[in-house]
């Protein structure tokens, strides 16, 4: 009976979570399009640079917010931890908040189920991956292989994966320990276009 309780409790506390990170992340992107941060590069860094010791921490909501609403360019993300801290510097912070946004996404999901995803997500781009669901241990499997890649739309395979039965320590250990992979090719690829760009300007 206790251990019913303590799953209840868990399930509301995750449910609160997640409500109150989908709304955050509403007020954060409505704040970043006014002033024009999703849409420049420089504009981004320039202002999480005059944020100080706090723009490290705001960089990393960032990441994590344009998981939870796919409509944001990811990428850009990547490209301003990459201007603004280096490969590693930018890996890590990239790390951080991509997987914190994952994780959200996922809970978001468990909340509120296929209605959502439906909502975010184009029908053909939900077509095209619905049928990994099918078998428990096959969708698993290429929910690992397609997090590892840098081109697979992990924020779909995010929500995708919290309207299926798959448990919160599965979900959390395929994040953390397939991310880092597409996340490094991001920013090493982000790292040499960069430098690249810098010598045709200089």
């Amino acid at each position: 009976m206790e251990r019913t309780m303590d799953n209840r409790t868990i399930q509301k506390v995750m449910q609160i979570v997640s409500a109150v990170g989908l709304i955050a992340s509403i007020g954060l992107i409505i704040a970043g399009w006014k002033a024009g941060l999703f849409t420049s590069p420089e504009a981004m860094s320039a202002f999480v640079t005059g944020l100080g010791a706090a723009g490290i921490i705001v960089f990393v909501l960032f990441q994590a917010v344009q998981v939870v609403v796919p409509i944001l360019p990811g990428s850009l993300g990547c490209l301003v931890g990459v201007m603004m801290y280096g490969a590693w510097g930018g890996f890590a912070l990239n790390y951080i908040g991509i997987c914190a946004g994952s994780l959200l996404a996922f809970g978001i999901a468990k909340v509120c189920g296929r209605p959502l995803m439906h909502k975010l997500f184009s029908e053909k781009l939900i077509n095209k991956y619905d049928h990994w669901t099918s078998e428990k241990k096959t969708f698993t499997r290429l929910l690992a292989v397609a997090i590892a890649m840098p081109v697979a739309p992990d924020d779909f395979l995010c929500y995708l994966a919290g309207t299926t039965r798959m448990k919160w320590k599965v979900f959390t250990a395929i994040i953390l320990l397939c991310k880092p992979f597409g996340i490094a090719a991001y920013s090493l690829g982000l790292t040499v276009l960069w430098q690249q760009l810098l010598k045709l300007i200089g």
